[in-house]
């Protein structure tokens, strides 16, 4: 009989086999993703690696390589004639990224995370930070596809909606000014501007290449009038005009002076304004082992979040696994005298409301 340490070791042993075929499963979808095999597929159907290879635009070996891999781990199906295509259903999760289930933008953060491992390595010993630029264009852009779904569906239809103090000021007259707080691509600011007709909203973010890609997504978005988009830093805002309601989704917990931000925000809150931070979903507190959705926050954390967190003196670390009992320390610190969980259901976020 095995003894328990035994035991541990090979269940360690096949755990970490398993972690490895995960991995370059995510690779083999970045791969599929960034060169458009997937859309080629979809779009001709069935095909051989000679066939995908002169529609994608790529090398035949490497065509078939990748797509015997593709069916090797059950991504792709094949046939007698082997011909490779999408399974039903597989077309969603990794080309629509209006979709709910779109998750080739996982694959893409896996990338952007490990890009400067070289760097978190040596501010795991130095104690210093990265910038989001650190994690480049896959970062930037991963960031943006993991949430356009969720901004798009439910950010005017089912988040707002569910906050009354938010939708009737949103709804009533005058028309109210929303600031969008880290907007990144703008999909979130562009998204509150379609549901509410009246407002006007301001979206704000550190990363000029962030508001750039912003400023392309709100062409031709119909809400061009009333959506612009600023280059600024969020800890010192600067606005003539008050905002009635100021967001901040999935941000506070990788800005290096989270209570700097919320003290600039509270100073641009007209009478009676609110803030609406939605961020991850964390359990109460630390246990071991943890739900697959902690340990996965943890993994964003140690390669990107944390890093992002300890930029710059006096940084707060904070990390993706941001505690509500944290932010609400942050809040208070910031001035707010008022900080509730709100009722809204989502598996990824908890959504906060601050008001003075």
């Amino acid at each position: 009989m095995a003894s328990s340490s035994t035991a541990s070791r090979d269940a360690l042993a096949e755990r970490v086999f398993q972690a490895a075929i995960a991995t370059f499963d995510l690779y083999g979808i970045y791969l599929g993703d960034r060169l458009g095999l997937y859309r080629v597929l979809a779009e001709r159907g069935p095909s051989t690696s000679t066939e995908l290879a002169d529609a994608a635009g790529i090398n035949e070996r490497y065509a078939r390589e990748w797509l015997e891999h593709q069916a090797a781990t059950g991504i792709l199906a094949v046939d007698d004639e082997r011909r490779f295509s999408l399974p039903p259903g597989h077309d969603e999760v990794l080309l629509d990224e209006t979709s709910l289930n779109f998750a080739a933008s996982l694959a893409q953060s896996a990338v952007a995370c490990v890009r400067p491992i070289d760097e978190v390595i040596e501010a795991f010993r130095t104690g210093g930070g990265l910038t989001f630029d650190g994690y480049g264009d896959d970062g930037r852009i991963s960031q943006a596809r993991s949430t356009h779904a969720m901004f798009v569906n439910l950010l005017g239809s089912e988040w707002l909606p569910a906050v009354p103090e938010i939708h009737q000021r949103l709804t009533g007259d005058p028309p109210a000014h929303v600031a969008d707080v880290a907007c990144g691509s703008g999909w979130s600011s562009i998204s509150i501007a379609r549901a509410y007709p009246k407002i006007s909203v301001d979206g704000i973010d550190l990363d000029e290449t962030s508001i750039h890609a912003a400023q392309r997504n709100l062409a031709g978005s119909d809400v061009e009038d009333r959506v612009q988009f600023h280059n600024l830093d969020d800890a010192e805002a600067s606005f003539a005009h008050r905002f009635d309601l100021v967001t901040i989704f999935e941000a506070l917990h990788d800005m290096p002076r989270p209570v700097d931000v919320l003290r600039t925000i509270r100073g641009m809150l007209s009478k009676g304004g609110c803030v609406l931070i939605g961020d991850e979903r964390t359990e109460d507190s630390f246990k071991a082992p943890s739900t697959d959705r902690e340990r996965l926050y943890y993994g964003f954390s140690i390669l990107a979040c944390l890093p992002s967190g300890m930029v710059g003196p006096d940084a707060a670390g904070t990390g993706t696994v941001m505690r509500a009992d944290t932010l609400r320390r942050y809040a208070t610190e910031a001035g707010f005298s008022r900080v509730d969980v709100l009722p809204i259901e989502n598996d990824s976020w908890r959504f906060y409301l601050l008001q003075e």
